[in-house]
């Protein structure tokens, strides 16, 4: 029977914790914030929507990190699509929300015009993936959609991710479903730099739980990065002449400091592509300092600040 195969990649590692700890000049940081504002981490300075679609359009993958449900990101997205749609770029879009085994359906309602969504919420299985409102995440469907654009399941199912969590990756992976979805052999890569982030956060998220506890929800964030970065190296090797770019469009959590996926995709394709993170985040005027801290750490190659949620401002484990 396989087993997963944990390693640490100590130089990988030590050029990402290098990569989050460089700080920006002070003089070249934005003196002040506002909405809409678009930053770039490593030359510290705000830069227009068409100087960013200038780096992007040269991409083999572009993360964007959401908070979830939240419509002024929907736009955000929406618009890096088109922007890309009209460089001649054919984007796969790549979804959170959706697991491997709702793709059938994901491909059916994608094929089929007259498919009506409640019918493609079932072949999906939306309910048991994600079970938040469709009606927040339909628009980038219906843009794939309406532009003949593959869109990519990024999780493994969520019952296995949640199985992960109950029982702990050594047992779950005894579960016949993850030979099924060619999980139970995948080399799962679990370097410090990003073990301490995610065990951190989860320790500032929920606290007063047991170590075995905070290993198990720590293995289950593990699983479900390794997963969605399968899916995309999957699609880009080998990789067609108008392949991509991908668009994953993902929680901000899963793009931080470039840690739990990018690095993954890096690695399964040999540092072959090339590949940004636009992180986006609600701004208000009191949380000047925390999006200094963001720009700081480097949480993302770009910070793309915008109105905050209709859901108001997220609860941040950082």
């Amino acid at each position: 029977m396989g087993r997963p195969i944990l390693f640490a990649s100590l130089a990988l590692a030590g050029f990402l914790v290098a990569g989050r700890a460089e700080t920006l000049p002070a003089e070249n940081r934005a003196p002040t914030f506002t909405e809409w504002q678009i930053l770039d981490t490593k030359a510290g300075h705000v830069v227009g929507f068409e100087d960013l679609m200038a780096s992007l359009l040269t991409m083999d993958v572009i993360y964007i990190g959401e908070e979830h449900s939240h419509r002024s990101h929907i736009e955000a997205a929406l618009r890096i699509l088109q922007a890309l749609v009209d460089g001649n770029r054919k984007p796969a879009l790549g979804l959170e929300m959706l697991g491997w085994d709702g793709q059938a359906g994901l491909d059916h309602y994608l094929a089929a015009p007259d498919m009506a969504p409640d019918q493609f919420l079932q072949e999906a299985h939306w309910k048991e993936n994600w079970g938040g409102a469709y009606t927040d995440y339909a628009p980038l469907i219906d843009f794939a959609r309406s532009h003949h654009l593959p869109v990519l399941a990024l999780n493994p199912p969520m019952p296995l991710v949640r199985r992960v969590a109950k029982e702990g990756l050594l047992r779950a992976l005894k579960d016949p479903e993850m030979l099924r979805w060619q999980m139970r052999d995948e080399v799962l890569s679990d370097e410090p730099a990003y073990r301490g982030v995610m065990v951190s956060q989860l320790r500032a998220c929920h606290g007063g739980l047991s170590e075995e506890a905070y290993q198990r929800m720590y293995e289950a964030a593990l699983f479900r990065d390794e997963g969605m970065a399968k899916t995309i190296s999957d699609y880009l090797s080998p990789r067609a002449p108008d392949a991509g770019p991908v668009v994953s469009y993902t929680g901000a959590g899963h793009i931080q400091y470039r840690l739990p996926v990018p690095s993954r995709v890096l690695q399964r394709l040999k540092g072959t592509i090339r590949q940004t993170t636009v992180y986006l985040t609600s701004y208000e005027p009191k949380r000047q300092d925390e999006i200094r801290t963001l720009l700081d750490q480097s949480i993302a190659d770009y910070v793309w600040l915008t109105p905050v949620s209709a859901h108001g401002a997220p609860r941040r484990c950082l």
